[in-house]
């Protein structure tokens, strides 16, 4: 059923869902803050009691980063696993369409639905014994105090289910640079995506059209550099978590940011972005799946646990994040 429309950062460029045509969604947990975007306005109906599920896009984290600030449940699916025709593009390589809902469970049931699958309840993977990849890197070091303190405390709980956490290092995580340069691939091809409505870029959010305009100067040479990139980058991380169930990190490095602080300048406006998709993109280019979980105490601020695999694991990574999900609640 239909219900309405939600609220997003316009063209889902963006991760603070600061849309000045329709103005800043808030985040239910703290309504001077940001609820994380692009997909911010599905993230604030599942958290606001609207609906069970609801849809969104991930390029470089926007179903994810929503769902961990306003402490809900999200799913990126490998991105070829779910058709994306009558979705407006930003990347055709790294788009994925997939759910945002109140548990794993939710989340497995709408994503079957949108791979064309039956949908059928997630196999029961007991805890005991789940291996779980730490990644040694950039995407554990500065933290906010608040997201390292509930990362750890819910790592702990996860060690008294059973679970192993094994830390790893994983130096291509810290290799960003290299792979986000000039925008990456989402910045050339949405460049690509947008270059018939240059002409209209004064109607477009300011800050929106900056981020358009930054693929211009990524040659074809530099795009097929990239690709090789990522294609190294696939075999050296997927060749570290074969031997473990899956691998875990904190979605966002910070909590949800005040509206006013994210808006004072570009300078603070694109350094918010980029802090904030920074473990979540990750996953994207490297062609893999994840589910954000909350795993902060009741009434603290919303923080988001990262499950994650390689390509076409999504079913497992699923039932992992269920068994995850249910040793975070204590039952």
């Amino acid at each position: 059923m239909f219900l309405g429309k939600l609220n997003l950062h316009e063209w889902a460029l963006g991760v603070t869902n600061q849309n000045p045509h329709f103005g800043p969604a808030s985040n239910p947990w703290d309504t001077s803050r940001i609820p994380g975007g692009s997909s911010g306005g599905s993230a604030i109906a599942v958290a606001s009691g609207f609906c069970y599920v609801s849809p969104g896009s991930d390029t470089g984290g926007s179903i994810r980063i929503p769902a961990s600030l306003c402490g809900v449940a999200g799913f990126k699916p490998t991105a070829r696993r779910v058709p994306r025709e009558g979705a407006f593009p930003l990347s055709f390589t790294l788009d994925s369409i997939g759910p945002l809902a109140n548990s794993a469970a939710c989340c497995a049931m709408y994503d079957a639905i949108l791979a064309g699958e039956p949908p059928l309840p997630l196999p029961e993977m007991p805890a005991k014994g789940l291996r779980l990849l730490l990644p040694r890197s950039s995407a554990l070091e500065d933290l906010d105090p608040q997201v390292g303190k509930a990362f750890n405390a819910a790592l702990a709980r996860l060690s008294r289910a059973g679970m192993l956490v094994i830390e790893v290092p994983v130096p291509a995580f810290d290799r960003q640079g290299e792979y986000f340069k000039g925008g990456g691939l989402a910045g050339a091809e949405a460049y690509h995506i947008h270059r018939p409505y240059l002409g209209r870029l004064a109607e477009y959010d300011p800050r929106v059209g900056k981020r358009v305009l930054f693929g211009k100067d990524i040659s074809g040479p530099d795009y097929v550099l990239i690709t090789e990139l990522r294609a190294a980058y696939i075999r050296e991380v997927e060749a570290l978590v074969a031997p473990f169930d899956a691998i875990v990190m904190p979605s966002v490095p910070c909590v949800a940011p005040a509206i006013a602080e994210t808006e004072r300048s570009d300078e603070d406006y694109f350094r918010w972005n980029f802090r904030i998709m920074r473990n979540t993109g990750l996953i994207n280019f490297l062609d893999g799946c994840a589910v954000t979980l909350p795993c902060h105490a009741k009434g603290t601020a919303p923080v988001g646990l990262m499950v994650c695999g390689p390509a076409m694991s999504d079913r497992r990574i699923l039932a992992v994040a269920a068994a995850i999900e249910q040793a975070l609640s204590g039952d």
